[in-house]
């Protein structure tokens, strides 16, 4: 199973020639499920819709549920912003949160869970993002112990592990990491930990997500990775043990770079071995 996580830089820079860069990124990697993070809508158009109908796949899309702060920064009151989910198999089953945080930093981020009926398991997906100031990091704390206890409560009984997506806007030595992660640290749920697909990455591959080659990037920014595929432990056999990770999307397509982040992309085990 190939999964990919995004974060398309919503209606910023060039979107229109963006779209068509994101696209063209996407096919090419032939993803069978992609978590999307910062996808725009309006006048009656949903760029993950349009990537589903292009690409032949399924979409749950969830629009943020306070876009105003956003808005403001394009001087545009009509374009929603959401998370969103791309997938090879139907989308049996859906929920979404609004992730917590104080008045002054309230700007409708959430997470989004579909539930895959791929073939043999369903699995469990989720893609996510959180507050992105670099001062707050007891913010997101905060929402990944309601990510945490989300996924818990929605995990269900398949042998599939949940996988969870999204932009955390973290490092990965970070305490919200730590946390969610549980591997480290005490988790967020007791219990329930998730291992960061990233380990077993090449140590020589370009690992930055959010990387000042990129040139939407402001000036001085320092290379880090803030973009994550989490795994829960394997299933029997190691059913969806992460076999290859990667980064995608880090160039541009055409002339023109797709997004501010580039994606990371895993490759997760469909079988149990023999």
């Amino acid at each position: 199973m190939r999964v990919v996580t995004w974060n398309l830089w919503w209606r910023f820079g060039p979107w229109e020639a963006r779209q068509k860069a994101i696209l063209g990124a996407l096919r090419e990697l032939r993803p069978d499920v992609v978590g999307l993070q910062e996808v725009w809508e309006g006048g009656g158009e949903n760029l993950a819709g349009w990537l589903a109908g292009e690409l032949g796949l399924h979409v749950a899309y969830a629009p943020s549920p306070a876009p105003e702060r956003w808005r403001s920064r394009i001087g545009d009151p009509d374009v929603g912003i959401g998370n969103a989910v791309l997938s090879r198999w139907p989308i049996v089953e859906r929920a979404t949160l609004a992730l917590p945080a104080p008045a002054d930093l309230a700007d409708g981020r959430s997470a989004l869970y579909t539930r895959l009926a791929a073939p043999g398991h369903e699995v469990p997906f989720f893609t996510t993002h959180l507050t992105s100031v670099p001062y707050g990091s007891a913010t997101r704390v905060a929402q990944v112990r309601a990510l945490a206890e989300f996924v818990a409560a929605r995990r269900g009984d398949t042998p599939f592990p949940a996988v969870v997506t999204g932009d955390f806007n973290a490092f990965p030595d970070s305490d919200e990491i730590r946390l969610f992660g549980g591997l480290r640290t005490a988790p967020a749920v007791p219990g329930q930990v998730f291992l960061d697909a990233w380990q077993y990455a090449d140590p020589a591959a370009p690992y930055a997500t959010w990387d000042p080659v990129n040139p939407y990037l402001p000036l001085g920014e320092p290379p880090v990775r803030i973009d994550y595929i989490h795994v829960g432990p394997p299933g029997p056999g190691g059913l969806g043990r992460v076999r290859a990770v990667r980064r995608a999307g880090d160039a541009p397509v055409d002339g023109v770079w797709p997004s501010d982040h580039a994606a990371v992309v895993a490759e997760l085990a469909t079988e149990a071995s023999a």
